[in-house]
Formats: C-alpha cells, sequence, structure tokens
C-alpha cells in the first residue's frame, strides 16, 4: 500500500491511497479525539497512479472538505486512518510545533523503551510504533519517502533489511544496546509470562511458533539452576533463536529464521558503525540526551524506566551458566564495546 497527502489546507484536506489490491478501493477514516465522525471511499482518478503500475484502475484518491464534514475547518486535531490496515495517513494538531526531522528508534529488546517513545511522542507529527508488524510494502513507503518530515518511527526491524530504505529517506538511526544477560533473562520471562496463552484455544494462535517455546519455558524453575542449565539443552529451535545472540540478529541478519554464524558478528560490528545514535542501557542518560540534541528537541529528556528486580537476579545467575554464556558471544562483545567506547566519550 501507498499513500500520501496532497495539502491540509484548513478547509480541505486531499490525499491518495493505493491499496495492495490493485482492483480495489480503499476508504479512509477521519477520527476526531479519539471518535470516528466520517469515513471516505478514495474514488477520485489518478491518472499518474495508473501509470505508474501503483493501481490498475487509479481509483485512489480522496477528498474531505467541508461538504462531507462540515465544520472542517474549525477541527484543530484529527487523524485520517486507512479503514482496511488501520494506518495512520495524516494527523492535523494546529498550533503544535513538531520536530521537522524523521527518527527510526530500531529495538533490540523484546520490549519496547516507553519512557523515550512516550517523551518523543509529542515532538512528532506523526508516530509509527511496532512497525516490523508492518506489511512490508507500507513499511518500506514510509521509510523510505524522503520528502515527508516530522515522523517518528519505533520497532524491531532486521537492519540489512531496511537499512537502504531508512537511508534513503533520511532517518536519523537509533539503537540503545542491553547488557545481553539481561535481555536475556527478559526475553525469559517474557515467555514464561505468556503460559497462560497455551491452553487458551481463543488465545494461543497469538504465539505462533513460539508455543512449544513457551510450553517449555512455564515448565522450568527459574530458580534452580539445574532446571535452568536443562532448559538450555532441551530448547525448542524457536527458544533458540529467540535467545541466541539476538542484537546481532538484528544487527546482521535480513530473515527471522536466518542462522548466525562467527562472520556474522562482523557484519554487525560494520552495521552498528553506520547507525547514527548508538548507546548503552548503562548509560541510559547519555543516549536520551544524545537523541534530544539531534533532533534540536528543547526539552528534558527522560529518567530509564527501572528493570524489575527478579529479572535483574536471573541476569547474574545467567552469567554463571555456561550454555547461557555461550548462547550471548557476539551479543557480549558487542555490548562491552559500546559500553566502554561511551564511558570514554560522555563527560555527563
Amino acid at each position: 500500500m501507498k499513500f500520501g497527502i496532497d495539502a491540509d489546507q484548513g478547509h480541505v484536506i486531499s490525499g491518495y491511497v493505493a491499496p495492495d489490491n490493485q482492483l480495489a478501493v480503499s476508504r479512509v477514516r477521519v477520527s476526531v479525539e479519539g471518535r470516528s465522525v466520517l469515513e471516505v471511499s478514495a474514488t477520485g482518478v489518478d491518472e499518474g497512479i495508473r501509470a505508474s503500475g501503483w493501481h490498475a484502475t487509479g481509483l485512489c484518491r480522496f477528498v474531505i472538505d467541508e461538504h462531507n464534514l462540515p465544520g472542517l475547518s474549525e477541527i484543530r486535531n484529527l487523524d485520517i486512518h486507512d479503514v482496511d490496515t488501520n494506518v495512520l495517513i495524516h494527523r492535523r494538531a494546529v498550533g503544535s510545533e513538531f520536530c521537522d526531522k524523521k527518527l527510526l528508534l530500531i529495538n533490540a529488546s523484546i520490549n519496547e523503551d516507553p519512557a523515550l517513545q512516550d517523551s518523543l511522542y509529542p515532538h512528532f507529527e506523526m508516530s509509527y510504533f511496532n512497525i516490523n508488524k508492518f506489511p512490508e510494502d507500507i513499511l518500506a513507503h514510509i521509510l523510505g519517502n524522503p520528502y515527508i518530515k516530522s515522523r517518528l518511527f519505533a520497532g524491531s526491524l532486521l537492519i540489512p533489511r531496511y537499512e537502504g530504505e531508512y537511508d534513503f529517506g533520511n532517518c536519523i538511526s537509533a539503537l540503545l544496546v542491553e547488557d545481553p544477560f539481561v535481555e536475556m533473562a527478559r526475553r525469559m520471562f517474557w515467555l514464561r509470562s505468556r503460559a497462560a496463552l497455551v491452553d487458551d484455544e481463543a488465545q494461543s494462535w497469538r504465539l505462533g511458533d513460539l508455543i512449544e517455546a513457551v510450553r517449555f519455558a512455564a515448565e522450568t524453575d527459574y530458580d534452580d539452576i539445574k532446571s535452568v542449565k536443562h532448559f538450555f539443552r532441551m530448547l525448542p529451535q524457536e527458544a533458540y533463536r529467540l535467545l541466541f545472540n539476538p542484537l546481532t540478529r538484528v544487527l546482521a541478519t535480513r530473515l527471522p529464521d536466518d542462522r548466525i554464524f562467527p562472520a556474522n558478528s562482523i557484519i554487525a560490528v560494520e552495521v552498528l558503525a553506520r547507525i547514527g545514535i548508538v548507546g548503552h542501557r548503562n548509560y541510559y542518560e547519555a543516549f536520551a540526551a544524545t537523541v534530544f540534541d539531534r533532533l534540536e528537541i528543547v526539552a528534558p529528556p527522560p529518567s530509564p524506566s527501572p528493570i524489575p528486580a527478579e529479572i535483574l537476579a536471573f541476569a547474574e545467575r545467567l552469567r554463571g551458566i555456561k550454555a547461557a554464556v555461550d548462547f550471548l558471544v557476539f551479543d557480549e562483545v558487542i555490548s562491552r564495546s559500546v559500553q566502554d567506547a561511551v564511558a570514554r566519550n560522555w563527560a555527563g
């Protein structure tokens, strides 16, 4: 799907949506303060879109004006979404002073960083979270458009697959590196926290191919070293992919099921060097301050969200288990290198 806004002149908003199905006609939904107030079909013909091969009929254009939405010029804040995909097409926020840059927060953790995302959100005209769940054509379109401004993108991406897109789109890329044992502990707790879904026929589909890994984690006593060692010896393949050098996977693979070899660690370092802002969780304030400075946002950067004590304690136990150490050889080297570099160069 491809989309764009030609203009928002207050009394009229015009744009286009070219869906994946080249014979379909898209609909857009206008929401005010979270409440849907209008749906409009994109039935206007665009010969340029048809000629470019984006759509078979060119029926892609929509217009929102005072005729179909009375009082449009008086509405200060509204959102326009594609009805079929729920992708945000346009946001009007009159009177707001937005950052005019684009930022891609690459998330290498199983959990996104709510503190940084929440603090950045008000400074961007449009924000897209969990972008790793977007269809590939939509993701390529929004990342690779060099003409749009004030966009915040966040999600867990395999960087080699999309690096060309966000480079062409003039995005500032940023990555926060976590202590690999803390991240492994977080991922293992994440698996166990989903145990209730395994036997729920209405919800188990959400686990996808991780269902056996979740079941296996639920049967493991994380407080017992022997049980944890057994977990690593008998690990299902899907859990192996989730836990084996996840940072290297983000930095050096193109597909989720790609195998990781020693050569990938070299690729990971090369890719890391091309990321605009790289920080370490142990120097969170330095990372957040650098992001705000590069974006020229005049506001206090956030403090880090606290890591639960049980995850920190489990991470310390994992450091003493050889199987866990072997799982994180590449990530440990990267994490130490980033931490040392930040420690040398950050004056606070």
